[in-house]
């Protein structure tokens, strides 16, 4: 008896979350709809970013780098806050009233991009220059739950580095980070700081690489 209570209540608390997403997941947009970036970049990253551009023959002058924009499958290429509830089947769903400024994707692209700047003279990829090139492709972003009251902000994606048409170094990361709460809110603060893992991770790894800034 008491083995079926308690499973009684841990069905209940997962009809009550998905109750609460499902009311967050449907329906028309309000006036009420909450929109949110990735967060401001650390005074370190933008003072990386807005140092002057590297210069050749210049000893200790940084590399060029064109940072392409990201790539993503189809649920990742559009505004929506996606949450996967891992204890329900995997069922995976959008938030209605929560979205972000603009797709994962490109949010990520500008962080990166601001990121980088403390290793590398960071180009887009459209620039005439000649010039080594990062290319990431995002598998995963999103907030998983664990249980009805425990979540995470969950990143994966690979990056690759390119010059002159041969790939130099590949490498996949996977970063994680805890959720406050278990609403969108708490999604998006998990998913903030799994973006700014991931980042920093990434820089670690370009240190590490050898390639020339200049053909």
């Amino acid at each position: 008896m008491q083995r079926a209570a308690t499973a009684g209540s841990a069905w209940l608390a997962a009809l009550a979350l998905g109750a609460l997403l499902a009311a967050c997941a449907g329906g028309p947009s309000s006036i009420n709809e909450a929109r949110y970036d990735l967060g401001l970049q650390s005074s370190q990253e933008a003072q990386g970013a807005q140092a002057g551009p590297a210069v050749a023959g210049v000893p200790g002058a940084r590399p060029l780098l064109k940072v392409l924009a990201v790539s993503a499958p189809p649920p990742l290429d559009n505004d929506g806050i996606l949450y996967r509830m891992n204890f329900d089947s995997q069922r995976t769903a959008r938030y209605a009233n929560s979205r972000w400024t603009m797709s994962p994707a490109r949010l990520l692209t500008e962080h990166l991009r601001t990121s980088l700047g403390a290793h590398a003279t960071v180009l887009a990829g459209g620039d005439a220059v000649q010039a080594p090139m990062l290319k990431v492709e995002l598998y995963e972003f999103e907030q998983v739950f664990e249980s009805p009251t425990q979540s995470a902000g969950v990143l994966a994606a690979r990056a690759t580095l390119m010059q002159g048409g041969k790939v130099l170094a590949q490498r996949s990361f996977a970063t994680r980070a805890p959720a406050p709460t278990p609403d969108a809110a708490g999604g998006v603060r998990a998913l903030q700081a799994a973006s700014d893992d991931f980042a920093n991770q990434l820089g670690a790894w370009l240190s590490t690489q050898s390639f020339a800034g200049t053909p």
